[in-house]
This record gives C-alpha cells, structure tokens and sequence, in this order.
C-alpha cells in the first residue's frame, strides 16, 4: 500500500506536530474509583528502593502497562488535554490503556485475530504505522530553525506586500436599482444608510455596508478589479455584476501590506517545508520502484499520470483560502469565487 502524495503530505505535518492520534478520553471524565485506588500501590516502590525510570502503573492479566505507555499516549493529546494537571490526566490514560487491554484480551479470546478480515486490518495498520515512521524520520531533520529562518528571508524578509483596499458596497438584485442608488449617492446620499435600507448582504448592512480590508484574491475577479481601479473615497460610476448581483461600490482607503512579522508566518513556513519535503521523499520512493497502473476493468492505462503539483490542484478547492470566510461576519457576498 501506497500512501498518495496529498495523504502523505497531511501524515507527515500530523506526526511532526506530535498529534497523529486523538485519543478518545472523553468517556473518562473521571477516573474509575476502583482503578484509582489500586493504581498508586502499582506503581510505588519498595520501601528504600531507588524509584525506577520506568515502573509499572497498571497491569491487566499480569500484562503489565509501564509508565512510558502512560507517556506516549499523552503526546498524543490535543494541546488543550496535554494541558491538563498531572492529578486529573495521569488516571485517566491509565484507565483509557487498562480498557483497551481487557477489551484485547476478548477480541483474543474469540480468536479475531485469525480472522481474514480483521487480518487486513491489522496489515494495513502496520503497513501505515512504517511509512508514517520513515516519512517522519526522513522529514523532519530537515525541518530545522535555520530551514525555516532561510525561507522567511526568501519568501517574505525585504519584499513589499500586496496592495490591500478597504471598502463598502451595497449588494441589489437589479441593475436598475442599482443605478438608482448611484445617482443618490452622487447627489449626496448617505452611504450608510442606504446599505442599511437596502442592500441584500444584510451581514455588511449591519457595518454600513463595510467589507474590511481586502486583497485582490480575496474577492470575486469583477468585484476586485473594480475595487483596486479606483481611488480613495470614490464611488463606482456603474454597478458591478457578480454572481450575487449586482454591487455599489465606495473605496475607503487603500495600502500596500508590510512584510509579515517572522513569528506570525512561523508555522505557515514549517507546514509548508513539510509538504514540499514529503513529496521529495514519495517522489524518490516512487521513482526506485517500477510501478504499472491499471484501468478499473483491468486494461493498462497508457497515459502518464498527472504530476503531484497537478494532481493536487485538480483536487484543491476553488474557494481561495482568504475567501473562504467573509470579511464582515455574517457577510457572504462577495467574497468566494
């Protein structure tokens, strides 16, 4: 089994993250009071005895379950749970590991695990688990302070940002309206007020009309090359059609962004690295092994397939990533493409 190169792009940033399992403690909202009180005297050591590195917290059946398990499983966590006192998580993880061994032992008892199926389970696990490790072990020496230090000074250190617009507009269902409105507020028209009145996009309505600060991507291609053409406090001299009507528009500034802060983009940079060495890495794997693909009815395929960088734009979504929420909460329009 094979891991696709978008699947192992996400695996690798999961397991450098420290966070490649959720562990389902929410049916542990407090400790088991049997587990609790048995759990302490497991895990003490003989009077005088030095503590050891590694002792026995729990055990099921004489199996026992070390406190490296405890540990492990803790880095698992979402940060929010890691952050919880010792007193409250240490129990809970100890009952979590005690359950899953008991429940073990049945599914043994039953002989599951001869089962054909369970057996491709357990295969594709263990086949998941070794290329997580090797992409993890490959990929992440590289993702060092100093990669990431040399990618902010390519990328983003000295370079002048994007312009950026402030602006309002009024959304209609109609030209005609549209127009109206323009012809009002070029006689002297409050702006505001007639966004309130007015427009459809009753999310900006309740600010006036106002859309924030925006970049060019971050809007519909008509809405913002209308948008950027025009100057401080200007308002559009025909309405603007998009796919959720039609728009007035008025500027109200506009700027060219500054260089982001190197902590701000920090994790956006180190996400980034991992993806494109993940792909390095399946790329060489690939390229080492001699693969023949074929059609579902079991024909070869004879054409190449698309690249990783092709393959992963067919599957992107066409909502830019700024879009994708609206700049005034409650508005939807029109931002998204």
């Amino acid at each position: 089994m094979r891991l696709s190169r978008p699947v192992a792009a996400i695996t690798a940033a999961t397991l450098l993250a420290s966070a490649s399992a959720l562990s389902p403690l929410s049916a542990y909202a407090a400790p088991h009071k049997k587990e609790a009180a048995t759990t302490p005297a497991a895990a003490a050591p003989a009077s005088g005895d030095a503590k050891p590195a590694n002792p026995i917290v729990a055990s099921v059946n004489g199996d026992p379950i070390h406190l490296d398990r405890v540990r492990a499983t803790a880095q698992t966590l979402p940060d929010e749970m890691r952050g919880m006192p010792p007193q409250m998580l240490f129990p809970m993880i100890v009952n979590q590991l005690v359950d899953q061994k008991a429940l073990l032992i049945e599914a043994q008892k039953e002989g599951l695990q001869k089962d054909p199926e369970v057996q491709k389970t357990m295969q594709a696990a263990a086949d998941q688990a070794l290329q997580n490790v090797y992409l993890s072990r490959a990929v992440e020496p590289q993702i060092t302070d100093d990669a990431i230090q040399a990618a902010y000074a390519k990328d983003y250190a000295g370079k002048t940002g994007e312009k950026e617009v402030h602006a309002r507009h009024i959304l209609v269902a109609d030209e005609k309206t549209a127009n109206d409105i323009i012809k009002q507020l070029k006689a002297g028209g409050d702006f505001a007020a007639l966004a309130k009145k007015d427009s459809t996009d009753k999310g900006s309505a309740a600010a006036d009309g106002d859309l924030g600060w925006f970049k060019k991507g971050d809007m519909l291609p008509d809405f913002s090359a209308a948008a950027f053409a025009m100057t401080k406090g200007q308002v559009s001299d025909k309405p603007v059609h998009t796919r959720y009507g039609w728009h007035v528009i008025q500027v109200l500034d506009t700027r060219t962004s500054t260089a982001p802060a190197f902590a701000t983009v920090h994790d956006q940079i180190r996400q980034k690295l991992i993806q494109t060495d993940v792909r390095a890495v399946v790329e060489k794997a690939v390229a080492q092994v001699k693969v023949v693909r074929y059609n579902p009815d079991g024909t070869p395929v004879t054409d190449k397939p698309a690249p990783p960088a092709a393959a992963a734009a067919a599957g992107a979504s066409p909502v830019p990533a700024q879009a994708a929420a609206p700049a005034t909460p409650g508005a939807t329009p029109p931002s998204g493409e």
